[in-house]
């Protein structure tokens, strides 16, 4: 039960836990300026894994939900994740916590959050038992979440038809993607280790590139440059945006483009592709639709939790889109958990100087063997007497 009392009290007695107060209503807003030590403030019902993983990343010295951190409409990972990586979380403040004015010293003790001597907010106090019951409670509403699943599924396909099935509205873009394979990168699950994992294929096929908005950032953190962008812009930086890549601005189905505005004020030039679904969705349809000889998806959504996750009405869209893609879809998301190397690189060279041992020691045992090696050794003997004499040389 959370309770605002704006009114100065005496402060608990007790370390609790101080830093820095970063706000922001937008997670992943909050955490391109999250440092070390910070204290985020968030307004995030249900936070995803996604979120979670990214606050982790930025080692804050606490996480103040003014929301719930599961509402119990289905499992969402996030708070387990902060609560295992140690971070501590209390949710369910209320509005009275995003009052805090960015960079204010906060201090958080149990349950309660202060300014100075006086009680901003108390909420609830996560912990490993609490979290689990939580999840608990929460698989039970997933029979729910599955009836509006498939009632978003049936509203979309009566609104977008002619895309889905005829490609009706798709922009016209100017990179060859006819024949080639196409690399759509989002920043889901696990998109840096596939990405890692994928480095042989795409040093091999060369496809082509397509950053789904911070999906761009991450093809230019692992060392290559997109070539198409796609999304609304409102998570990937200036420094992507002005790569060189093509920008595919999505939009609402009535045409309103927010992202636009952005994009046009960095002087980058672009098409709008205006549809009802994510943007994950618009980059699929458009590589299919241009020809594309298979997609390769890393880091978009396949379960229900993760189109939950999304919060998009159920995510139907990402569905539907699936099916349409239909057999060139290959999803690459999670294959680093398929097989990871066993052997070291100590184990493979003292593999190979047991090898050359025993090449050696064959050698030996017959008298051409011994014959070689003394060739070797001879060759050797010579060659490091030059050297030496090259560099007494120089000393002289």
């Amino acid at each position: 039960m959370r309770l605002s009392l704006p009114g100065r009290r005496a402060l608990p007695a007790g370390p609790g836990i101080t830093g820095t107060a970063r706000v922001d209503r937008r997670t992943k807003n909050l955490t391109k300026r999250l440092r070390p030590g910070d204290v985020a403030v968030i307004d995030h019902l249900d936070i995803d894994r996604v979120s979670a993983e990214a606050l982790v990343a930025c080692r804050p010295a606490a996480v103040l939900n003014a929301a719930r951190s599961t509402s119990g409409r289905y499992p969402n990972l996030g708070p387990e994740i902060l609560v295992e990586a140690g971070v501590p979380l209390v949710d369910d403040l209320g509005p009275d916590v995003l009052t805090v004015p960015e960079g204010r010293p906060l201090r958080v003790v149990d349950n309660q959050v202060f300014d100075g001597d006086r009680l901003v907010a108390e909420g609830v106090r996560q912990d490993a038992s609490s979290v689990q019951a939580a999840m608990e409670e929460a698989r039970a509403g997933l029979a729910v979440q599955l009836e509006a699943f498939a009632a978003n599924t049936m509203d979309y396909l009566r609104r977008e038809r002619d895309l889905l099935l005829d490609g009706v509205g798709v922009p016209d873009v100017s990179t060859p993607i006819e024949g080639r394979h196409v690399l759509i990168v989002v920043r889901g699950y696990h998109y840096k280790e596939d990405l890692q994992i994928l480095r042989p294929y795409i040093k091999e096929y060369r496809p082509v590139l397509v950053g789904v908005d911070g999906g761009a950032d991450a093809i230019l953190e692992a060392g290559w440059k997109p070539d198409l962008i796609v999304g609304d812009m409102d998570s990937v930086s200036d420094k992507a945006l002005t790569c060189g890549a093509e920008v595919v601005v999505h939009a609402y189905r009535d045409g309103r483009a927010p992202g636009v505005e952005r994009v046009e004020r960095l002087g980058v030039r672009h098409v709008v592709f205006p549809a009802t679904g994510t943007s994950e969705d618009v980059a699929m349809l458009l590589a299919d639709d241009k020809g594309a000889e298979l997609i390769v998806a890393v880091g978009t959504h396949a379960t229900l939790v993760e189109f939950l996750d999304k919060g998009r009405a159920g995510m139907a869209s990402t569905f539907l889109t699936r099916l349409r893609v239909g057999g060139k879809l290959v999803d690459a998301k999670g294959v680093s958990r398929l097989y990871r190397q066993r052997i070291s690189s100590w184990q493979l060279l003292w593999l190979v100087c047991a090898g050359l041992a025993a090449l050696v020691a064959a050698l030996a045992s017959t008298v051409a063997g011994q014959a070689t090696l003394g060739i070797i050794a001879a060759w050797w003997e010579s060659v490091w007497a030059g050297v030496q004499g090259f560099f007494g040389g120089i000393g002289a």
